[in-house]
């Protein structure tokens, strides 16, 4: 291959990167909504990963699963962490003991992995909370 076919393939290839970019880069938080800090250039929901796409804080991803919230998820979980809980049945115990329904409390702990596992903006969420008790 000549260098000026080089030359022009680096070109294409360029553009068709900054192109895929354009089309698959999840939108900046707009006002009322709720985005990932420091997220990467393209969202990895592309490849199947949690998606980067901003929430607005109505969002059914950041709603409560059986009364359990993503706040009330990350005070018990830092809390257990405190009493140097690390097995999932004994926090689950321990929510208990905080007044949570047991059984509801372990459906909505997987539930919250899962939406986790769907938005990086409900992880960060949780980060920041858990952080903040």
């Amino acid at each position: 291959m000549g260098l000026f076919n080089k030359v022009k393939s680096g070109m294409q290839d360029a553009a068709n990167a900054a192109t895929f970019a354009a089309q698959n880069t999840a939108p900046p938080a707009q006002p009322g909504q709720i985005g990932v800090q420091g997220g990467p250039m393209v969202n990895p929901a592309v490849m199947g990963g949690p998606s980067t796409t901003p929430l607005d804080a109505n969002d059914p991803l950041l709603q409560p699963v059986n009364g359990v919230s993503l706040e009330d998820y990350a005070r018990i979980a830092k809390a257990a962490a405190g009493q140097g809980i690390t097995e999932e049945q004994a926090l689950y115990d321990f929510a208990a003991s905080q007044g949570f329904d047991r059984a509801g409390f372990a459906a909505a702990c997987q539930e919250w992995m899962n939406r986790m596992k769907q938005s990086m903006v409900v992880g960060q969420q949780f980060n920041k909370m858990y952080m903040s008790f």
